[in-house]
């Protein structure tokens, strides 16, 4: 039997992952460095991790920045006769409300080599001139690597050495999730979902302005425009994740088009699906996720409307079930997927009580279950 290959294996982190290995470095005081190509939600992770304790998020984008935006200014001080240094407004004081926060050196290797030295001080010291960081302030920093052909300089071995290092990777898994709860376009959450190798596709080699990485995506929903002509929305595709994938991306939303409108089929207005072979697993993806976003809007219309009873919105559960389970509409993995999302993602209530609920318990218990 081969041996497995641990180096393999940790080569590269995920980021559910990487959020575990951030908290524990985090826990213990120690300052630790994200490396990774552009766009693969680096301080989103960041983001993630503050939202989820609580703490703010100073993010400095270090290559953006002088030595005397780190280390301050001096002055002379006439009463004491002294040079004293004015600290940058951006760091933490204590007392400021912001001295449990999280300070993330974006971009630390892309910044001059003053500038790192200035960081250095701050990072070694947890000081820099007169200014020093509150107990409670947490150090992470980020950077491309120097194999992405990104501006970057090389960093000092004895900063490097003040770090605990981690390379990060895209993983499709981990972005549908998150791509999910932050409502992501359902057109590119179907599309990727059916296309994961779609998510990243950065090549360093290649001279490409415009490539796909979960960020660019992520741009693409928040672009697509009804007003504008398909023309023009696939312009805007392709100066977003690249000409190639725009075409396969348009042709995606074109079959997308065919199938009804997620709230009438929720209301009732639209009970079967077009019976149309041109369209592709994709478009039914985006369907499903269309569908769970519009069940949770619902959801949250009828608690607000005092003239809604339980009633009526076990009518509105009762036939996004039906609609999931009918025959011919979707295959099993899309029925698990939209139930994984309306029951854990969104924690929509269904009166398991139904005989509706019931049934589709009784075929899919086992399959939602197992799924994480």
């Amino acid at each position: 039997m081969a041996k497995k290959d641990l180096n393999a294996e940790f080569n590269a982190m995920r980021p559910s992952d990487m959020v575990q290995l951030i908290t524990r470095c985090m826990e213990v005081d120690r300052p630790c460095m994200i490396w990774g190509p552009p766009g693969i939600g680096k301080s989103d992770i960041i983001a993630q991790i503050g939202a989820a304790q609580n703490r703010p998020v100073i993010d400095m984008r270090l290559l953006l920045m002088e030595p005397t935006d780190i280390k301050g200014i001096p002055y002379y001080n006439p009463e004491s006769k002294e040079m004293r240094w004015a600290a940058p407004s951006e760091l933490p004081k204590e007392g400021s409300g912001m001295d449990n926060a999280i300070l993330f050196l974006d971009e630390i290797n892309a910044a001059a080599q003053s500038v790192q030295a200035a960081a250095y001080q701050l990072i070694l010291n947890r000081r820099v001139g007169e200014y020093e960081l509150p107990d409670g302030v947490s150090i992470v920093a980020a950077g491309n690597r120097e194999t992405d052909k990104a501006v970057t300089f090389r960093m000092p071995s004895a900063l490097a050495n003040r770090f605990v290092h981690f390379e990060m990777k895209e993983n499709f898994e981990d972005w549908q999730d998150w791509a999910i709860k932050n409502r992501v376009s359902a057109d590119v959450i179907g599309f990727l979902t059916a296309h994961s190798n779609y998510l990243f596709d950065f090549d360093p080699r290649k001279s490409g302005k415009a490539f796909a990485t979960p960020r660019s995506w992520t741009f693409v929903g928040e672009l697509l425009d009804d007003n504008l002509s398909e023309r023009l929305n696939q312009a805007m595709v392709a100066g977003t994740v690249g000409l190639g994938l725009a075409g396969e991306f348009m042709q995606h939303v074109r079959l997308k088009g065919k199938l009804p409108d997620p709230r009438d089929i929720l209301e009732g207005k639209v009970t079967k699906l077009p019976k149309d072979k041109e369209v592709d697993v994709s478009a039914k993806y985006s369907l499903v996720i269309g569908m769970c976003y519009v069940l949770e809007q619902m959801q949250d219309e009828y608690k607000a409307d005092k003239k809604k009873s339980d009633k009526d919105w076990d009518k509105v559960t009762d036939t996004f079930l039906t609609f999931m389970m009918a025959t011919g509409h979707f295959t099993k993995e899309m029925v698990i997927m939209g139930a994984v999302v309306a029951l854990r993602k969104y924690a929509i209530e269904f009166n398991s009580e139904t005989a509706t609920f019931t049934k589709f318990y009784k075929e899919y218990q086992k399959w939602i279950v197992s799924t994480s």
